[in-house]
């Protein structure tokens, strides 16, 4: 789904039928100012997504960008001011604050994550686990705050999980056969990975082609193992239950990656105003 998309079912679910309040009260001739105000620290992301909202709804709005992506932003700076129609104002205001609120809320979190294992040879991954409809923002958002994108959707790439496995093991096949039906099936060339929840099988995979094994919800000692019996053969993930406090204990076992799913699904929205005046 592209951005304008996204803009314009948001718009749609906001506006419904007009804004009856503005269209009572506020003349279409009427201009004015609005200054976004940020009112808790972190990382900015998503200000051209407000600035396309704007155009959505009035394309003589104009919005100029004081602070871009991916800068850090304190209470009290003013990262954009939109000038234009009040009345536009007012109808896109929700909208582009929900999106920039948001995706500065993923950005932050995400560089949380990048920061604590910052200096150790990791990458921090996002996952699926994103806002329905939004991934391409929030992973977006992902990016700007440090992360990698790991797949965008399922047809991005092979990832065998545990239940692709249970029911191909309930049919008498072995990690060597699933993984070579895997690429039987691969015209892209796509790497595969598999996960995995055992040592055991972490060098199985290995050894029936696996490029990259997702080591789940493994103890630290378990992840150093199978780091040991797998590093240089196959690139490793660590997946499942890292926390902020946890991860670079994670990172220190030596894995290639860490997926974390609370860089979107639990990312609280940034502080964000805006201030709209006459003019």
């Amino acid at each position: 789904m592209k951005m304008d998309e996204i803009i314009d079912l948001a718009l749609a679910e906001d506006l419904g039928g007009g804004d009856i309040t503005t269209n009572a009260l506020i003349p279409p001739a009427w201009l004015g100012r609005g200054s976004f105000l940020v009112k808790s620290p972190g990382i900015l992301a998503g200000i051209g997504v407000a600035a396309r909202v704007f155009r959505r709804v009035d394309r003589d709005t104009k919005l100029k960008v004081l602070i871009s992506d991916g800068s850090k932003v304190k209470p009290g700076e003013i990262v954009g001011i939109v000038t234009g129609r009040y009345a536009s104002i007012l109808k896109a205001e929700r909208v582009a604050l929900n999106f920039l609120q948001r995706l500065s809320g993923v950005a932050t979190e995400t560089a949380k994550y990048a920061e604590a294992v910052k200096g150790l040879p990791v990458k921090i991954l996002d996952t699926r686990k994103t806002t329905p409809g939004m991934r391409l923002m929030e992973k977006y958002a992902v990016r700007i705050g440090g992360g990698t994108n790991h797949r965008l959707n399922l047809s991005d790439g092979i990832l065998i999980k545990d239940n692709h496995v249970s029911a191909l093991r309930s049919k008498g096949l072995n990690l060597k056969e699933i993984i070579t039906r895997s690429r039987k099936k691969n015209e892209a060339g796509y790497k595969v990975e598999i996960e995995v929840t055992t040592v055991v099988d972490a060098v199985k995979a290995v050894e029936a082609g696996a490029d990259i094994i997702m080591l789940d919800n493994m103890s630290l000692t378990e992840m150093r193992r199978a780091v040991k019996a797998v590093k240089g053969k196959a690139l490793i993930e660590a997946s499942g239950g890292v926390t902020l406090d946890y991860i670079r204990a994670v990172a220190g076992t030596g894995v290639d990656f860490i997926s974390i799913g609370a860089i979107t699904h639990s990312a609280k929205a940034l502080d964000i105003s805006l201030e709209v005046k006459l003019i």
